[in-house]
Order: C-alpha cells, then structure tokens, then sequence
C-alpha cells in the first residue's frame, strides 16, 4: 500500500508541474477518447451489416427508410468510411499532441532539474557523483518521455474501451454481457499486486543504471590515471560487476512483468468461450438476434484483448513514475544557499573585505576555520600561504558563498554577503582556481566566457596580460582552436594562462588567484608575475601559492596553520621574523633542507 501512496505522489507531482501544458494535455485526451469512439464503432457496423443479410426489409436499418438490402449497404460502406476517415484524422492528432507534449515535458523538466542543480551548493555536489546526476538528467527524463509518448494514451483509451463496450454490451443483452464481466475485476486485482510488487524492483533498477553512469563518468575522466596505472582489467571488471548487477535488477523485474500477460490470457479466454457458447445457444433458440449474436462476439475481444497491454503500460508506467520520483525529488531539493535582497553595482564595489569571528566546518568533517578574523582593505594585495588543509582555499569558497557559514559573517565593502544578491555578489569575484576547466570550444570562447559585450581586441588584451599570446599565436587556428573537453589539448601551463586571461576579462574588482601559478614554468611566472603588477592595481587581490616567490611584492601575506592565522607581514618583515614563513622560504631557496624544516 505504501508503494501505490508512492506512485500516486510522483503522478500528482508530475502533474503538478505540467500546469502549464494543461491545454495541450486537454486536446492529446480529447483526441484520444474521440479516436477510440470511432474505433470501436466497426463491431457495431459489422453486427448491423449481418442483421441487414439476416432481415432483410425488417432490418434495424430499414426502420431509417432504406428498405432495399443494397441501400441499406450502401449507407452502412458511407456510414464506414466517415467512421475510418474519423478515425484516422483522430490518430493522427493524439499521436501528435501527445508526442508534442512528451517532447515539451521532457525539454522543461530537463532545463528546469539543471537549473536548480546549479543552484545547489558544493556540499550536495561533493556527496552526489556525477555520473547518478547524468542519469537523472538523461535517462530518466527520456523514460518519461517515451511513457508520455505512448503510455498515457494507451490507458486513456483503455479506459474508453471498458466504459463504452461494458456500457453497450450491457444494454443490449446484460444476461450475456455478465460473463464478459467476470474476468475484469480479476485482471485488476492482478494489475494492482503486479503494480505493487513492480515498484521496488524498478527503483532498484533506476539505482542501478544511476551506478553504471557514475562508474563510466568517473573512468572516462580519469582514463589517463588508468592507462598510467595499467589497471584497465581491474576498471573493466568493476564496470562488469556494476552492469551484471544492473542486469540482475531488470531480470528480477521482468521475470515478474512477462508473467502477467499469460495469466490475463486465461481469463480473457473464460469470458470468450463463455459468451461464444451461451450467447449461440440463445441465438439457436431464437432468444437472441443473430446481429446482436455477432456484435456480441466480436465486441468481447475488443473489450478484453486490450487488457493483455494492461502489463505492458503499467510496466512503462512504473519505470516513468520510478523515473519521475528521482528526477522530482531532484527539483525539490533545499537550496541551502539563497542570494538577498540587496543589489550591488560591481563597478561601484571598492573591494573591502572582513572575515568577521567566522567558524566554519564541512560536512561530516573536523573544524576547518574557528573564530576567524581577517580584514582586507580595497585595493589591497594579500598573499596567503600555509599547509595543506590549513584553510587557504576554504576562505575563497567563503568568499564566494560556496558553502554556508556556521557562524560568523564575512562582510564586502561593510555589508554582510549573505544579504547581497548572490549573483552580483560573484560578479565582483574574478577567480582562477587550482583545478582549472576550460568547456569545449576555442580558445577566444573560453577567454570569453561569462562576460558579456567582449570583442576581439578586449580578448586579444586580456591574453596579451595572462602572457598566453605567444602560445596562442603559435597554434594552426590561433583564437579560433579547439581546445578539447577539459582543455585537454593544451598543457597544464597554457589551460591556467588561458583561465587567467578569462578572470582578467571579467574586470572585477576582486581577483582571486588560487595557486595560479602552480603549473607554469619559471620564465612564464616571472612574466605573469609583471602582468599581475598591472592587473591588481585598482582591486582587491587575494593571492593563493605554495609557491611563495609569487607572493614577494605583495602588501601583506597571512600565514595559516590549522586555521589560524600564525604570522602576518610583508615578504621582507617575515623573513626576518625567522618563523614559519622564513623557514618555508628557505627551504624553496634551497638554504635549507627539507627534512629540517619545522612543520607547516
């Protein structure tokens, strides 16, 4: 019972968000019915062309004023092919409309579960892989669509056949019509316990085809730590056991669902052979009308057979409403971080920055960051180095409200961010992360990206100052090259002069540069190094590096240990100190080794 609750839920659910194709979903049905109407009109024609045969002048026709057997058949083949023609016109509309809304609904659920993913915050992302995401997106959308496609159809019109044949049936000889009767509560009492034991096994099947995708996104990429490693057996044998277990989940699914139709079967076959024999014993002794005999015949199949396909539809049915489920409760996930009401101007922002007594932990793990205080001036440059895990790369996450606070604000130019409007408060943000990620596309697309109005020149300017003309210019298509998925066609260099040259397009009046440096070589550091003096002048400059030859001409350089802050000072004034930042220093220069530097 908690299983049809579960369906009905993810049917209400559906429907609930196809408000807006209430129409289309009025006409699809509309056509539907009517195009069954027309269909189960042939039984009827052929019961009266026998009764015109059988009585003649005394026919039902006749009492029309068509005496004569040929006018009679004549109007009944008109009468035929109004009914065909009708019928057609009719399937062709519904399979339009219905496709037409299968298509619309699989587009507006498709952008509307990506837009919303987007808004989620990078802790749902680090708990979810990518590879379920893809599916949810993909294939379960495209399993609704293809129910929408033909399934919705097939139990509208299935519905029809069982009110207007019962109906008729009915009328003209209920005695009869019982035994026809008969198998119907049977078959639904058979559906609804096939409907219930199918749920499970298809949301374990969705599960499953959600684990394939994961394995396959996560292998193709990282296909170059398999190839180095040689564990290409290993991969292709967890792939196997990931899709043997997909496998098992559809086998015990259909071992359930084929054997519903056989036993639909029989009791179609009880309700047949029991009119065919008590309504012909009534025809042979003159109780009932040999038209009436033969609409009789031909109608129970109509009214029957389509139950076979009850296994089948209620099979795409679970497997669209499964689907559903996972696609829905992927749109009504919280958003934990929302925007605020105030609007900024980024031209108009200085770049004034203050962590304010800020705590911060992620999910599950120890406390990163602890009553942490930093201000930032406008304008300022401010290099931060320390050990790994020690926080650096957090606060830039902070920063751009990545992740929620626990307590604590972080103020920009004296206002909280958490009351700025989320999307102004990033446009002030210009950030060139450690992971770079260049989208498929050229190279002036990439350099471009996410700022609006740019033309050639202004691109031009901004490679010119991330020091990656020269390796542009060098390559056969220049701005216009492909750069692959990932930007896996350039070095590691040339991807982090190209995000550096698309944070210096943006304009904004807070650059973060986070290990920006990490993977160019000395020559193009030093260049990149003389391109910072001139881009930091007039903004906020946060400075990420291990690397602290990068930090030498900054205004300030904050040490981190364990979240705290364990030394501030300038480049000179720090190695002075001879603490942390000077021993780091010296173990760079080589003045120092490695094995007695004190802990960072």
């Amino acid at each position: 019972m908690g299983y049809v609750n579960s369906s009905k839920s993810a049917l209400n659910r559906l429907l609930g968000t196809l408000k807006v194709q209430r129409p289309l979903i009025i006409s699809a049905t509309t056509c539907s019915v009517l195009n069954k109407l027309f269909d189960l009109a042939p039984p009827a024609l052929i019961g009266l062309a026998v009764d015109v045969v059988v009585r003649e002048q005394s026919s039902w026709i006749a009492s029309f004023g068509f005496k004569d057997v040929p006018s009679q058949l004549f109007l009944l083949a008109f009468i035929s092919f109004l009914i065909w023609s009708a019928e057609s016109f009719f399937e062709y509309l519904y399979g339009y409309l219905w496709r037409n809304l299968a298509q619309t609904t699989q587009h507006s659920l498709r952008i509307k579960a990506y837009s919303h993913l987007q808004k989620l915050d990078m802790a749902f992302f680090e708990a979810d892989s990518s590879g379920r995401l893809m599916s949810i997106l993909n294939d379960d959308i495209n399993q609704l669509e293809r129910f929408l496609d033909h399934g919705a159809n097939q139990i509208i019109q299935l519905i029809i056949t069982v009110l207007v044949i019962g109906g008729a049936m009915a009328k003209v000889a209920p005695e009869i019509a019982l035994f026809s009767f008969i198998p119907i509560p049977l078959i639904l009492w058979g559906s609804i316990n096939f409907q219930k034991k199918l749920a499970p096994k298809y949301r374990e099947v969705r599960e499953r085809a959600g684990d394939i995708s994961a394995r396959l996104s996560n292998n193709l990429g990282g296909i170059l730590t398999i190839k180095s490693y040689t564990t290409e057996t290993w991969e292709a044998e967890r792939l196997r056991l990931d899709s043997d277990s997909y496998r098992r989940s559809n086998r015990n699914a259909i071992k359930l669902s084929a054997a519903f139709i056989p036993l639909i079967r029989f009791a179609i076959l009880f309700a047949f052979l029991s009119i065919l024999i008590a309504g012909g014993l009534q025809t042979w002794e003159g109780k009932l009308a040999v038209g009436t005999y033969s609409f009789l015949v031909f109608i129970t199949q109509r009214l029957l057979w389509p139950l076979t396909t009850l296994g089948h539809t209620l099979d795409e049915y679970q497997r669209s409403m499964a689907s559903a489920n996972r696609v829905l409760n992927l749109i009504d996930k919280k958003i934990s971080i929302s925007g605020g009401q105030k609007r900024i101007d980024p031209k108009k922002v200085s770049g004034a920055i203050c962590f304010d007594n800020i705590s911060f932990h992620y999910e599950n793990r120890n406390q990163v960051l602890k009553d942490f205080n930093l201000k930032i001036d406008a304008g300022e440059t401010i290099g931060i180095v320390g050990e790994t895990g020690s926080g650096k790369s957090t606060l830039v996450k902070l920063l751009l409200r990545l992740y929620k606070l626990n307590s604590g604000e972080i103020r920009l130019d004296g206002q909280n961010i958490e009351e700025l409007n989320l999307k102004d408060l990033r446009r002030c943000i210009a950030l060139v992360s450690q992971d770079v990620y260049l989208f498929h596309g050229t190279i002036e697309e990439n350099i471009s990206y996410g700022s609006k109005n740019t033309n050639t020149k202004q691109i031009i300017q901004a490679a010119s100052l991330a020091e990656a003309t020269k390796f542009i210019e060098s390559l056969p298509e220049n701005y216009k090259t492909i750069v692959g998925e990932r930007g896996q066609r350039l070095s590691g260099g040339q991807r982090q002069r190209i995000a550096l040259a698309r944070a210096i397009l943006k304009n904004a009046p807070i650059l973060i540069l986070d290990e920006a440096t990490a993977a160019v070589d000395n020559e193009t550091e030093a260049a990149i190094q003389r391109s910072l003096e001139k881009i930091t002048k007039s903004r906020t400059t946060l400075v990420i590096a291990h690397r602290l030859s990068t930090l030498r001409n900054a205004d300030k350089i904050i040490v981190l240990r364990k979240g705290e802050i364990v030394e501030v000072g300038s480049h000179e004034s720090l190695l002075k100190n001879n603490g942390p930042y000077s021993q780091l220093w010296q173990v760079q220069a080589g003045l120092k080794d490695l094995d007695s530097k004190t802990e960072q």
